[in-house]
């Protein structure tokens, strides 16, 4: 192997160096923030949970309906639990959904997915496919 650039992270998970372009791309989030993180059964009627737990979390008006849209892509894709992170940095938020296998392509960009793009200012698939992601930035 080459030597990385200073600039390159290695990847515990995967154990190979990738590049730092999330600064670029502007999914970086460098502020101190509050990390929050709980597991929901992959079942529907959990959903309503969410979105209270969600609540209690934060107070950007979109993040209820933005969670509950990225829970449910998981749970199409018939996981048996979810994790949901909500993330804050500075103005930002950033909620993940993940589960357990990798979310085949109609699940990462269902029917939820033009609700979750128009309420967010950025979103994505998690690196290792087995979770989507969205950001959005606080109300002044």
């Amino acid at each position: 192997m080459t030597r990385a650039n200073l600039a390159d992270i290695l990847s515990t998970d995967k154990h190979y160096l990738y590049s730092d372009s999330y600064r670029w791309r502007g999914t970086f989030m460098s502020e101190t923030g509050t990390t929050y993180r709980r597991t929901f059964k992959g079942l529907p009627i959990e959903a309503a949970e969410v979105r209270a737990w969600t609540r209690t979390r934060t107070n950007h008006p979109d993040a209820q309906q933005i969670t509950h849209e990225l829970f449910v892509a998981i749970l199409g894709s018939g996981a048996d639990t979810i994790d949901i992170t909500l993330s804050s940095a500075g103005r930002r938020l950033r909620i993940t959904a993940t589960g357990p296998q990798p979310l085949p392509l109609r699940h990462s960009h269902g029917p939820g997915w033009p609700i979750v793009a128009a309420l967010s200012t950025s979103t994505g698939i998690t690196t290792d496919e087995h979770g989507v992601w969205a950001q959005m930035e606080a109300t002044p």
